[in-house]
């Protein structure tokens, strides 16, 4: 029986063998969910990179840029981290080059891995399916704050395991403690991440609707995997 762990932070990847894993990357609040929203919105392929010039380079090969840092949209860019700026229609057949605070990052530095996946609660179940199929060992990778620990990432890790319990063994505690969280906090998840210190940075961004929104359980069917230097979305490569 595979096994599925828990890496709080992409600064623990040191602790972990990537290799022969399938590593599900995740920054709900909100880089991975604006990912998600992207390739549901028609987007090709999307370039995930660490710096902002990098990714404003990206621009003479004819991609959009959206890059954040802090919560904020980065000057110069054609778009931010909002996962409802992407559903206008502007990234449909297009390529988007992103940098984000954490979430670019925790892709980047898992590049070791068999297979990464982007996660999010938008595509809990579709990544939870894939998963069930490859049948390796599974490492989330949440991508926290700064290096550090946030809540709304180990949720996310949490409903993972409760979507492949039975399935898949726990082989260390963070599953189990992000299993028990995500059963504190599933009857009202706004609520529960209300206080939490990322929460209530964007709160302070009076970017309500992003936190809801990104908390939506199963909303696409889209599974960004890594092929090569880029996200592409895997269902819609085999339709």
């Amino acid at each position: 029986m595979p096994s599925i762990d828990v890496c709080y932070s992409p600064e623990l990847l040191h602790l972990y063998e990537l290799e022969g894993k399938a590593v599900v990357a995740v920054d709900i609040l909100r880089a991975t969910s604006t990912m998600v929203t992207a390739f549901a919105h028609g987007a090709t392929d999307i370039i995930p990179v660490m710096q902002l010039e990098e990714c404003r380079g990206y621009a003479e090969q004819g991609c959009l840029t959206a890059a954040e840092r802090n919560g904020i949209k980065a000057e110069g860019f054609d778009l931010g981290n909002s996962p409802f700026a992407y559903m206008n229609g502007q990234v449909k057949g297009r390529t988007v080059a992103i940098t984000t605070t954490n979430g670019t990052r925790a892709i980047r530095l898992s590049e070791a891995a068999d297979e990464i996946v982007v996660g999010a609660f938008l595509n809990l179940e579709t990544v939870a399916e894939h998963l069930r199929e490859l049948q390796l060992d599974v490492l989330v990778v949440c991508a926290g704050w700064k290096g550090k620990f946030n809540l709304e990432d180990t949720l996310f890790a949490g409903a993972l395991a409760e979507r492949l319990q039975g399935e898949f063994e726990f082989e260390n505690d963070a599953t189990l403690a992000s299993l028990y969280l995500y059963h504190a906090a599933k009857e009202d998840m706004v609520a529960f991440l209300r206080q939490s210190s990322h929460v209530r940075r964007l709160e302070n961004l009076e970017i309500h609707k992003d936190i809801e929104f990104c908390l939506q359980h199963d909303t696409y069917n889209v599974l960004p995997v890594w092929k090569g230097d880029r996200l592409v979305n895997l269902k819609e490569k085999l339709k």
